[in-house]
């Protein structure tokens, strides 16, 4: 991420309106890509089924089904994508590129393998037909490899390529789904070849991109289970920051608001559309992360740790933890006011917005979207708290936040259910609250102690961290290398 925020910084030196625009576009796509891609798939779909006249049931199934596959691919993902990103990092500091690839196709064979067969047996009892399984089970696999992809394009400064896949994939799928429904073949099958479509193209681009900056090599494809042992808090951070951000959907599925769709498919419409729109706010802290935290930030953050290694002064260090830390205090004070300031302009304008699109709200949905529109802002902020814990390399830390966070997103959600429906977004409310307490309380913890965690809590002498990861890893390579 440090790497992104150097050249980002590149682009906003230069003047003109045109200049920042390109590079907060850069910067959406770089860091929400196919999260944002997503989202705007579903909003799209809901816009085309209403103006297709879609019955409202097949509009609500085709609504589950791709929030299912979403949510599932994300999940699986989850507890491997941190974990890569940084042997991805790892392997760019020791310029050893040529094992960044052979992991990236490694990491997405266990995810696809893992992934595909737990998914594949939930859609065989689905309910969804043939046609409709086999749709859904390519996008499942195409969202594993694009999740998978930004873990390792992070690395890339190819910020034109990887925007102009963004676009095409959204145009693409937008333009296939209007045309088929155009010509009155089934709404359901439509959209979900036409998101397929999308998430193929931006595949294909991905995996090229990566191809044209790593080298191909034969180096083992599974080193990277090592780094899973070493460190596992680190994979365990981003599977509870899933849980915690996404179960309280799920929860709410099964609610009184939640009705059974078809099959295995249940929804919560009247809850899930206002959060689909509600977790757009996110996106604010998520950009503004990268562009105002991580480009001023990363200077003084870099100056302060070089002089430990080129024999600073103690007064120099003092005064560099100084400007540090205050920085840091500065960026994410203006970031967290940014988010709040864009919450405050969602929730007022939401309604305006609301009544032009047509996606049917009623003043339900508009109560929840207010409530959402705080939470997932709130969460925004606690989450950039926790990103800033793994720059310290506080990873113990950050899986502490994660777990409370999502611990609290299940208890309090299913305390809400106690509550009248009208208070159902306020579990995920009062999580990301605590959330952002957790990572304040550890944040500032560590911060006073620096010096005694950058000095004093690394090893001595190199550790074998090897463990059940590693060992599996070791029996998957020679699998591998006995099959060539």
């Amino acid at each position: 991420m440090a790497g992104i925020g150097f050249e980002l910084k590149k682009l906003f030196s230069k003047k003109g309106v045109f200049a920042s625009l390109r590079a907060f576009g850069y910067a959406t796509v770089i860091t929400t890509g196919p999260m944002l891609l997503g989202v705007l798939l579903l909003l799209g779909i809901m816009v085309l089924c209403v103006l297709a006249d879609t019955p409202e049931h097949s509009r609500e199934l085709l609504i589950c089904m791709i929030t299912y596959t979403l949510l599932s691919s994300i999940l699986v993902t989850a507890f491997f994508s941190m974990v890569v990103t940084r042997f991805t990092s790892d392997m760019l500091y020791e310029e050893n590129t040529k094992a960044v690839l052979p992991s990236f196709w490694g990491s997405t064979t266990v995810m696809l393998t893992l992934g595909c067969l737990l998914y594949g047996i939930f859609l065989i009892f689905s309910g969804a037909t043939f046609l409709q399984g086999i749709l859904l089970f390519v996008f499942f696999g195409e969202l594993i490899i694009v999740w998978n992809a930004m873990s390792y394009l992070t690395a890339i400064k190819d910020y034109k390529g990887i925007f102009l896949s963004f676009l095409t994939s959204i145009l693409v799928a937008f333009l296939v789904g209007g045309l088929l429904i155009w010509l009155r073949f089934s709404v359901i099958e439509s959209l979900l070849f036409a998101v397929t479509v999308g998430y193929g193209i931006m595949v294909v681009w991905d995996v090229i991109l990566l191809h044209r900056y790593f080298p191909q090599s034969d180096l083992k494809a599974f080193t990277f289970f090592k780094w899973i042992d070493s460190f596992l808090p680190l994979a365990l951070s981003g599977l509870f920051m899933n849980i915690g951000m996404f179960s309280h959907l799920v929860i709410m599925w099964f609610s009184d608001i939640g009705v059974r769709v078809h099959g295995l498919f249940y929804g919560s419409p009247y809850h899930d559309v206002p959060a689909l729109l509600a977790f757009m706010t996110t996106l604010i802290t998520t950009v503004n992360f990268v562009v105002s935290v991580e480009v001023n930030f990363y200077p003084k953050y870099r100056n302060h740790y070089s002089l430990y290694n080129d024999k600073g002064t103690i007064k120099d260090i003092a005064q560099s933890e100084k400007e540090m830390l205050g920085t840091l205090k500065t960026e994410v004070f203006y970031t967290a006011m940014k988010q709040l300031l864009c919450t405050a302009v969602f929730i007022a304008a939401g309604g305006y917005l609301l009544d032009i699109l047509p996606l049917g709200f009623n003043e339900v949905m508009r109560g929840y979207f207010r409530t959402l529109c705080v939470a997932y802002g709130l969460y925004a902020i606690g989450n950039m708290i926790m990103l800033i814990l793994l720059y310290f390399t506080d990873y113990v830390g950050a899986l502490i936040s994660t777990a409370v966070f999502a611990a609290c997103t299940v208890i309090f959600t299913l305390i809400s259910l106690m509550f009248p429906s009208v208070y159902y977004g306020f579990g995920f409310l009062l999580a990301s609250m605590v959330f952002i307490l957790a990572g304040i309380i550890r944040l500032d913890y560590y911060t006073k102690r620096l010096p005694f965690y950058i000095l004093s809590v690394q090893p001595l002498v190199s550790e074998d961290r090897s463990g059940v990861f590693s060992k599996m890893g070791d029996f998957l390579d020679k699998k591998l290398s006995g099959k060539e």
